[in-house]
Parts: structure tokens; sequence; C-alpha cells
């Protein structure tokens, strides 16, 4: 039996269908978020992975299909399909399937994505940002809701506190902010940087200094702020990791430090970011992972 087939089995799925459903969404997650997949392959308990597989793959396909076609029918349909399928329990697409599974298993799941659903659109109506507290009403309105499906599943039980959701917003401000900087080129080709035009401003930064790929230092210096206020977020972020279970801490605290290390390869690119995103190392990210997995299995000895 293959590694993956008894990562299902551990996590309860045996329906052959079920299978084939999670199947199909781990070799999409995978090719799309690599080093996030093996993060969760090398660090998460069997009994999980595939639900946050199935988390992962849907808020993919969702941010996909409001990519694509008119935009007043994007987010209306696929709402209404998920929301039927999640009061039907019932579905024939396999992505679907995944997540009623997902959501049976752990019923906490269905607020957060009936949520995640309920602000979808918000991201139809993104043309680019004003001010930073337009920035930041974003990511309230969209990034959050989209990252909490994912988080919740690696969270507390209850977070009756407030302190849990708290954390992650402060982490998902931090991994978006980093985005935005880092996605500067193909934001400026759809027309919309991430970064507020008042933030521009300040740095001395037009847009149409950036769609001519003027490299400045007023564009350096707008890079290095970005970058050092999503490590700051980033870093307070992982307070996150004492209200988890001890068996989700060493993924998430890898992921964070691999949005770390993201960080770092931006500052290093600097102007270069107007010529496309830049990223860390395969071979810094693979020690950084099996640093990771030492540590996690002799924490359980």
């Amino acid at each position: 039996m293959s590694a993956w087939n008894k990562t299902l089995t551990a996590a309860g799925i045996t329906d052959p269908q079920l299978r084939r459903d999670y199947s199909v969404q781990r070799r999409l997650v995978r090719q799309y978020r690599r080093s996030a997949y093996l993060a969760c392959r090398v660090l998460l308990p069997p009994a999980v992975l595939p639900h946050v597989v199935a988390a992962t793959a849907v808020m993919h396909h969702g941010d996909t299909l409001l990519d694509s076609g008119p935009k007043p029918e994007r987010a209306a349909a696929w709402e209404e399909r998920v929301r039927t399928a999640l009061e039907t329990g019932a579905s024939d697409d396999p992505l679907i399937r995944t997540l009623l599974h997902t959501v049976g298993t752990y019923p906490r799941h269905r607020e957060a994505v009936e949520a995640y659903l309920a602000t979808a659109a918000a991201e139809l109506a993104f043309d680019g940002f004003a001010t930073e507290a337009d920035y930041q009403a974003y990511v309230d309105a969209y990034s959050l809701p989209a990252f909490l499906p994912i988080a919740g599943l690696l969270g507390p039980e209850s977070d009756t506190d407030g302190r849990f959701r708290a954390g992650c917003r402060t982490l998902i401000d931090g991994s978006q902010r980093l985005d935005f900087v880092n996605d500067l080129a193909e934001d400026l080709r759809e027309g919309h940087p991430g970064i507020p035009a008042e933030t521009l401003k300040r740095f001395s930064v037009t847009v149409a200094d950036l769609e001519a790929g003027r490299a400045s230092d007023g564009l350096r210096s707008l890079v290095a702020h970005e970058v050092e206020a999503a490590r700051a977020d980033l870093r307070s972020g992982r307070e996150v990791l004492g209200l988890m279970p001890p068996a989700h801490r060493p993924m998430v605290s890898a992921l964070i430090e691999i949005e770390l290390m993201t960080a770092e390869a931006v500052l290093a690119r600097g102007t270069g970011v107007l010529r496309g995103s830049a990223s860390p190392s395969t071979a810094g990210t693979l020690k950084l992972l099996l640093g990771a997995r030492r540590a996690a299995v002799r924490a359980q000895r």
C-alpha cells in the first residue's frame, strides 16, 4: 500500500470513490502549492492531511473561478453549487464531495466554509487600494475568510476568546502583504497593484513608473518597507502555534518560516520584483522541512 493510501486509511477515508476524489485534489495541490504541500506531507498527522488538502483545493478552485468568466456570474455560480451541496449532502463534483466529507468529519469546518462563501465576492470588487485602510478592509473581507477554512482544521476545538482568529488575522495580513509586493509584476499586468496608492505616493513611486519598469531608489525603499511590515506580522503571528494541538504546530511553524524565507528573497530581489516574483531556494526549503521533521520526531519520543 502506498504512503498516500495509508494516509487516507488513517484519516478514515475508506470509500473507493472518496479515496479517488481526495487523490485528485492531492495531485492538484501538489502541482500549484508544492512547498506548502511538501510541508503538510512531511509534518502533518495523516489523520488530518487529506482534509487540509481538500480545503486548500476548494479555496484555490474558488479563486480560479473568480478570475475567469463574467464577474457577476463567477461568485454566484460557485457559491450556489457549494451551498446546494452543503444543504443536500451530495454533489457530482469530486472536489465538492471531498469538502462534504471533510465537513462531516470536522463539523466546525462548515461555519468557516459558509463565511468564506459569503465574502468571496469581495475579490471581484478589487481594483487596487487608495489607502492602507482600504487594504486592511480587504484583509477582513476576503483574505481572512479565505484562510480560516484551512487554518480552522489545524486550530483548537473552540475559540471562544477569539485569540486564534486574531492570530490568524495577523498571519494572513503579513502573508497577503508579502504576496502583493512579490506579485507586483503580475498585478500590474492585470491593472491593479496591491500596494495602496498612498503608500506609492509616500515613496515617490507612480503606477506609470511601475508599468514602465523604472527601478528607482524610491521603489527599492518601498519594497523594503512592505517586506518589513509583512515580516513583523508573520513573526507576531507565531502566537497561534501555542493555541494549536501540538501535533499541528511543526507544519504551521514551517509554513511561517517559508514565508519569512520568501520575504528575504523578495528583499534581495528589490526592484527586480518588476520582472517577476521571488521564492526561497529549493535546497533551503528542503533543509528547513527536514530539520522540522527531525525535531518533530524527537518531540514524540
